[in-house]
């Protein structure tokens, strides 16, 4: 009998939500980067073993919206939690929940939902008394299905938490094919393996103003290269400057980057052809919000 389970990853910005997706998939799907709030939109992977199919969705960090972006990637976390069978909430090792974590809590409450606590990071907790402490004080605040320690980078308790997420599967058909990785079209995964270059490349000189649109996909009829056309659109003329640098060298930099990451995910070698433009204000504009597939 087929089993599966449709599980929210939840959690407050940068504290790794993505990085577990990707590691507990095997594969990179979902963009990292240093900075809270890389991750916009619902993103969903699918892992398949033997006869239990995970249906996982990585949200945006849930946190107090200053646009209506923002907004947008509230709802998407709202809408993930009251949508599924299991939920995993993950926090860091070390500091008081902030509002919005409380908030999340109380959400699990509500959805009276199975949720697995899984505190990630450890791997900069040196001492074992403080990582039960910090799991003494959680427990304390919900009646967690389980409580697993993990590294999202170093991979450490990874398996024991697929193990505890299997538990939670129900006998059913699986909704998606076996070998299926993740529901994102090509388009938007292209886009968002640009977008994590300049993110990773330009530090804090650009702030999330940032969107990538790909223009054109299309495989050459010899079926060897993938020619590929992306839009960059920053809210200011003086970050456009910035993107693309003196001479083109930082838009040369993020190309590069992009293409290489762009020709291992989708196994072809790529062309790559990306241009800047302004958006005044975008994310405040719920047009272009739309026409950027963020709501």
């Amino acid at each position: 009998m087929t089993k599966t389970a449709f599980i929210a990853i939840v959690g407050k910005p940068n504290v790794g939500k993505s990085s577990l997706l990707n590691k507990m998939l095997g594969a990179k799907i979902a963009i990292v980067s240093s900075k809270p709030q890389t991750t916009r939109t619902k993103i969903m992977g699918v892992l398949t073993v033997d006869e239990t199919q995970l249906v996982f969705t990585d949200t945006p960090g849930f946190h107090k919206p200053h646009n209506r972006l923002g907004e947008y990637m509230n709802t998407a976390v709202g809408d993930s939690i009251g949508g599924t069978d299991a939920v995993i909430f993950v926090v860091e090792p070390r500091g008081e929940l902030d509002e919005k974590e409380l908030e999340l809590i109380k959400k699990f409450k509500q959805e009276k939902l199975p949720v697995i606590l899984a505190i990630n990071k450890i791997d900069m907790i040196k001492e074992k008394t403080e990582l039960l402490a910090r799991i003494l004080h959680l427990t304390k605040l919900f009646d967690f299905e389980a409580v697993v320690p993990v590294s999202a980078t170093e991979g450490d308790g990874v398996s024991e938490l697929l193990d505890e997420l299997k538990k939670l599967a129900f006998e059913s058909v699986h909704f998606f094919p076996d070998d299926t990785l993740t529901d994102q079209p090509e388009r938007v995964i292209a886009a968002e393996i640009i977008r994590e270059k300049i993110l990773r490349l330009m530090d804090k000189e650009i702030p999330h103003g940032i969107a990538v649109s790909i223009e054109k996909m299309h495989e050459r009829e010899n079926k060897k290269i993938l020619d590929i056309d992306a839009t960059i659109y920053c809210e200011r003329d003086t970050h456009k400057g910035m993107v693309i640098g003196k001479n083109g060298s930082m838009l040369k930099k993020i190309s590069t980057f992009a293409r290489q990451d762009l020709e291992s995910f989708f196994d072809i070698k790529v062309n790559l052809h990306t241009w800047v433009k302004v958006k005044d204000n975008w994310r405040n504009k719920e047009g272009l919000i739309h026409n950027f597939g963020l709501d």
